[in-house]
């Protein structure tokens, strides 16, 4: 069934349930001119936004509608977490060519709603309007952070090391394989890497708690991310290359395709892991008292 045999408002009776994960913040969500949120006590509000275009973005070649969805929701509750922040809800704005199905939605905002349930975020709202030629996803996430525990890039000081959470480049690799349609035995996890990224919220509230100086997520590469936070705090920066925290499978990928390994990590983005500067008897603290966290120091 198409779009236009079910028209705005039926779409949106579709989609509408299930959205509402954390009902004591929110008075109004979906079906009003706004939506009726109430805020946490004394904190502050962040917010963040982002647009993704068919065939500039993401290709329908290498990624299907519950992927889509799940992932252009991922990637701003990142940005939420790399402000040591909380996700609480979000706003979800489509634009459909008229030959888009009904199917192919419903799947979208079931992987948006998987994803909403798991940070236990709403969806409280957004619009539906009609496309001439691609689909576009505009996604708007509200989150809280305390006031003394907000997070910027600028805060990074000489002395401080350079950390990492989690094992980078996989994403890229991931990406390299789908774009490639490469005959590689293996590559699943680099795959899943790229398709469904997990935001790591729990380490950013983790990080706002020890009060590291710094932090951003990787979305577009550790090297533009490490240049995000020198230019926001005005020094300079070192990474090793031999620490840099790469997964077997990447390793063996990098083998087959003749590419280094490290150019995945540096350059290649969309890992969503977080990068922070700390000072080294901080990151200790971390590492000591939060035993299953995975961080790796990469320079200073």
């Amino acid at each position: 069934m198409r779009l236009s045999a079910v028209g705005e408002f039926g779409l949106i009776n579709r989609i509408k349930q299930n959205t509402i994960n954390d009902h004591s913040t929110v008075r109004c969500g979906i079906g009003d001119d706004a939506a009726v949120l109430k805020p946490t006590g004394n904190m502050l509000q962040l917010a963040t936004t982002d647009m993704l275009v068919q065939d500039v973005h993401f290709s329908l070649a290498t990624i299907g509608p519950w992927q889509l969805g799940y992932k252009a929701l991922a990637v701003n509750i990142s940005d939420i977490a790399a402000m040591g922040g909380l996700p609480r809800h979000a706003l979800i704005s489509v634009a459909l060519p008229r030959a888009v199905s009904v199917a192919f939605v419903e799947q979208l905002y079931a992987g948006l709603k998987a994803i909403a349930a798991k940070y236990a975020l709403n969806i409280v709202g957004g619009d539906t309007v009609s496309s001439p030629v691609g689909i576009v996803i505009n996604v708007t996430v509200l989150g809280e952070a305390e006031q003394d525990r907000v997070i910027y890039r600028s805060g990074a000081r000489e002395g401080d090391w350079l950390v990492v959470s989690g094992t980078l480049g996989d994403s890229a690799g991931g990406l390299h394989i789908l774009r490639e349609q490469l005959d590689f035995a293996g590559g699943e996890p680099l795959v899943q890497a790229h398709l469904l990224p997990e935001p790591q919220v729990e380490l950013g509230r983790l990080c706002a708690r020890y009060q590291v100086h710094a932090l951003n997520d990787i979305s577009d590469g550790l090297a533009s991310e490490l240049h995000e936070i020198c230019a926001a705090s005005g020094c300079g920066a070192v990474i090793y290359q031999d620490r840099l925290p790469l997964s077997r499978e990447l390793g063996t990928l990098a083998a087959f395709t003749g590419q280094a390994a490290a150019d995945y990590a540096l350059y290649g983005g969309e890992d969503y892991q977080l990068l922070f500067t700390a000072r080294p008897e901080t990151v200790q603290r971390m590492l000591q008292d939060n035993p299953k966290i995975k961080l790796t120091e990469v320079g200073e």
